[in-house]
């Protein structure tokens, strides 16, 4: 895992196999953090090996991928690198919660212009604080040096996921109907999505990211930006335990246009409450200085709901109940409709 097992020729070609060695010693007490009942594989193997919990009928894997995004970006200019790790798992896991499947284990992939041992082992350190979070195992990586190919200060960073359901439990969007209401999750932030548009917003490379900004309530841009992605799981999965769930949305790229109509049946909609939603600071920011129109806004970032979960009217209040005693800022912002729309604001 994350190892660079390579012949000593590559220093002379800029990659250093040394400092391979050292990431590695220096990420496995952070890794250590992440072992689940699952785990039976020493670090440092070819293979991340799992063994699957026992207890289902008709067990499935359910797998996501994903990166960052040019969050990255921000993390390497504000010259932090613990939590971007978690935004990697986070849109990971988030993912395949949706289908109702709890993680298992999370893989990483780290491509650096140069493996600077202390800046990989920190970025290791937040997907360890994201596995935590969501209760996956860290069993597996890699950290490739691509000199020549990316400046020496900058990486990326992306993953996967792989979760289990049962079968009958899956989520799908059948049992979705007309009267159903519509629970929002409070983000954190922007979380990981629509950052190219931040930094042209903001133009990001030239900015003072350690800026208090009045709209942010004390915090700075900086600070408020890279805030990293909620990580919804363990909430959702008491949920799940206790309520017949509909159908939930992670809300993407592609804000609550493109998100929340994949959880939907054909012919209905989502008449969301813009009046109930809470709409973060920054977001107001970005649309006031960007010059953004509600709905590019509504069509490209969370706005504040990171999470959209379906119910039956009867099983609202205790579905709001169960999430806030989970650390969930969750409130109704709407109901299911029969419409064409997707998803319809006002």
């Amino acid at each position: 895992m994350h190892n660079n097992s390579k012949s000593e020729a590559y220093a002379a070609a800029g990659v250093d196999i040394t400092a391979g060695y050292k990431s590695v010693e220096l990420m496995k007490a952070h890794i250590a953090r992440t072992k689940n009942a699952g785990c039976f594989d020493d670090l440092g193997g070819f293979g991340g090996c799992f063994g699957l919990p026992t207890g289902y009928d008709e067990p499935v894997l359910v797998s996501g991928t994903d990166g960052c995004g040019t969050k990255v970006k921000l993390a390497i200019l504000m010259d932090k690198h613990d939590t971007i790790g978690i935004d990697a798992v986070a849109m990971c896991v988030n993912d395949i919660i949706c289908c109702g499947a709890k993680p298992l284990f999370f893989l990483d992939y780290i491509a650096c212009g140069k493996n600077i041992p202390e800046k990989i082992a920190s970025i290791v350190s937040g997907v360890c604080e994201g596995c935590v979070q969501s209760g996956a195992a860290l069993i597996g990586g890699e950290t490739a040096e691509h000199p020549g190919m990316m400046p020496v200060e900058d990486y990326d960073l992306a993953g996967f996921a792989v979760g289990i359901v049962d079968k009958k439990k899956i989520l799908d969007n059948k049992s979705v109907k007309v009267g159903d209401m519509v629970i929002a999750l409070a983000s954190s932030g922007v979380h990981s999505n629509g950052f190219s548009l931040v930094r042209k917003v903001f133009d990001i490379e030239n900015c003072d990211l350690t800026a208090y900004k009045d709209e942010l309530q004390g915090k700075t841009l900086g600070e408020t930006l890279l805030t990293p992605t909620k990580i919804y799981v363990k909430s959702v999965l008491a949920l799940l335990e206790q309520i017949n769930v509909h159908a939930i949305s992670h809300i993407t790229g592609g804000g609550f246009y493109e998100n929340i109509p994949r959880s939907l049946p054909k012919g209905y909609s989502v008449k969301v409450d813009k009046a109930s939603l809470k709409i973060l600071p920054i977001f107001d920011l970005i649309q006031k200085v960007g010059g953004i129109t509600e709905r590019d806004m509504f069509n490209t970032y969370n706005m504040g709901v990171g999470m959209s979960i379906v119910v039956a009217a009867e099983d609202t209040d205790k579905a709001l109940e169960i999430l806030k005693a989970n650390g969930e800022d969750a409130y109704v912002i709407g109901s299911v409709i029969e419409s064409d729309e997707g998803v319809i604001i006002e």
